[in-house]
């Protein structure tokens, strides 16, 4: 399978090439365009449970679309996301990613998604008890609101909560303020996400929250 991400950073889009028999699951909606001979299969994503256990705790849709090219010559696919931002794939070999609700777009065969418990800080936090778990072998194509940033932590890290895209589960989380609690609400801060471990996080260089704070006494 061939691919190409077009428009960084601002405007990404996900360009894949099908060979004869090949394809590729993405999320509801991430369609652009595609060749008339793709099929597309609509489907639960692992089963009934696993669809509802991905919609009410991962924060994801229901339904997956399954793109695949049963003709003999190569087919053209293009998939995006719903915000503003740029686009990245994760090559899966065996180890695990986490994501934030919205973030995942597509994967390729021999990945497979689940849900992970997250724990009640990140409930406090606005993100959820659960996030949207994915494993194996294979290629994971996420989104950012904004550019993404790949940062290999190594002890403790502190995120603004709304800019943390991905995380590796080895990776530990806990939420706190900036600083005292006059400063942190003096400073607009609030609360932060303390990460501590070792390994991979991938962070948003925009924030949806900050958006819907700074349009909110616009629109009124």
């Amino acid at each position: 399978m061939r691919y190409e991400v077009k428009y960084k950073p601002a405007f990404a889009a996900i360009f894949v090439t099908l060979q004869p028999g090949e394809k590729i699951t993405a999320e509801a909606g991430a369609m652009v365009s595609m060749d008339t001979k793709i099929t597309m299969k609509t489907e639960f994503s692992g089963g009934l449970f696993a669809a509802l256990g991905r919609k009410f705790f991962g924060g994801e849709s229901l339904f997956v679309n399954i793109f695949k090219n049963e003709t003999r010559q190569p087919l053209n696919l293009v998939l995006t996301q719903s915000v503003i931002g740029d686009i990245d794939v994760i090559d899966l070999t065996g180890k695990e990613i986490c994501f934030q609700p919205g973030a995942y777009i597509a994967h390729t065969p021999g990945v497979k998604m689940g849900v992970r418990w997250a724990g009640v800080q990140s409930w406090l936090a606005g993100e959820g008890l659960f996030k949207l778990k994915l494993g194996g072998k294979g290629r994971v194509f996420f989104g950012s609101y904004g550019g993404i940033t790949k940062k290999t932590i190594t002890g403790q890290f502190v995120v603004d909560n709304s800019h943390l895209v991905a995380y590796e589960p080895g990776i530990k989380m806990s939420i706190g303020f900036s600083g005292g609690l006059i400063g942190s609400v003096t400073s607009g801060e609030g609360l932060v996400n303390r990460l501590s471990g070792k390994g991979d996080i991938y962070l948003q260089s925009r924030s949806i929250d900050g958006l819907a704070r700074f349009l909110r006494p616009k629109v009124r």
